[in-house]
Formats: C-alpha cells, structure tokens, sequence
C-alpha cells in the first residue's frame, strides 16, 4: 500500500495480525504492560468482523515507523540481561523461536502481516494506492467515482477481511484511478 495524501493519523495496536495495507476498525486495546512500558493508553486495531463494523473501517493500517537499526527481530526476543553482554554467540540466548528476523523494514513491501499486539500506524481520510492482489478485484473498481466498501470476516473469509471491494452501501471511499499496467487501485477515503 501506498500513503499519496493524509489528513488524519493515529498510533494504534494490532490486537490481531493484520496484513499491512488493510481497512480497520478502531477497537479496544486489551493489552497490559509491554518490556518497560505500557500501550494500554493506545486504541486497538482489528479487521472488521461483521458488516457493521466494516462500514466503520476506514483507518488503513501499516507498519510504524522503525526507531531501531536493522535487523529488526519482530517480535523481540524476551531473553536474559546476558543478552546485552554476550551476544548471539551465547547458548543461553539461542534459539530465537518465534522471531522473525528482518533485514528490510516491512513497511517497505507490500502486505506484510503486522502481529498482534505490535505498535502500528491507522491512516484515515486519505488517497492510498494498493497493488494488484490486495483489493477484490471487480471490473467497475476500474472506473473512477465508483463506490468502494470493505470486506469483514462473517461475509467473506479472514484471508479477504479489511480489502477494499466493489459496494454500494456502507461506502468508505471513492475509485480515484485504476492503473491498468501494473493493476494497482487508487482509493480516496472518507472521513473515520
């Protein structure tokens, strides 16, 4: 997904994976205490689950902005101080289950899933490209003006939830541009 124009952001919580680049619903943290702070006083963000809440959905999620060098080790490995001297070279710090090591930043590829329970950032009332393959493609998205809705997890699947989609009702933004090339689809949001 790609950020052309914003006018209203908010750091939020995934309280559920969610694939970078899709629609949320704003939803309560249920986190507690995180390392050496907290991220209760932070809003939660999930994929909608039921219409109703789809048509509320109109924050798009992606990574945060990285405040730490490369590799990023998502989530962070939980490990002895011994960590801080020692290195990876230390049997008592190896492995790292669970992690998933970065060498880019995912917020550079497209549809990279965010975990739950991760700092991530919520963009509303907006203009947002997304590639070919997150969105449900129909053939009127191509045309611009064309009423966009968003997919929720009781009428489609989890795989689809948060994709923007073809819709009359519940609308959340407007076509902007189809870009028959590359079949990236350029959406302007509404107000959250």
């Amino acid at each position: 997904m790609e950020i052309n124009k914003l006018s209203d952001i908010r750091g939020v919580v995934a309280v559920m994976d969610i694939p970078e680049g899709r629609f949320v619903a704003i939803a309560a943290n249920l986190g507690a205490d995180h390392n050496f702070g907290s991220r209760s006083d932070l809003p939660g963000a999930r994929l909608p689950e039921t219409a109703a809440e789809a048509a509320l959905a109109r924050y798009v999620a992606t990574w945060r902005v990285p405040d730490q060098s490369l590799p990023m080790y998502i989530p962070s490995p939980e490990v002895a101080f011994s960590l801080r001297r020692g290195g990876f070279d230390q049997p008592s710090n190896l492995p790292l289950t669970a992690t998933t090591v970065f060498l880019t930043w995912p917020g550079q590829q497209h549809g990279v899933t965010i975990p739950s329970g991760s700092l991530c950032l919520a963009f509303a009332q907006g203009s947002f490209t997304f590639p070919s393959g997150q969105y449900i493609y129909d053939l009127a998205l191509e045309v611009p003006g064309t009423a966009v809705t968003v997919a929720n997890i009781t009428d489609d699947t989890l795989a689809e939830a948060g994709k923007p989609m073809l819709g009359s009702s519940e609308v959340v933004g407007y076509t902007e541009r189809y870009d028959s090339d590359t079949g990236e689809l350029e959406i302007r949001t509404l107000n959250p």
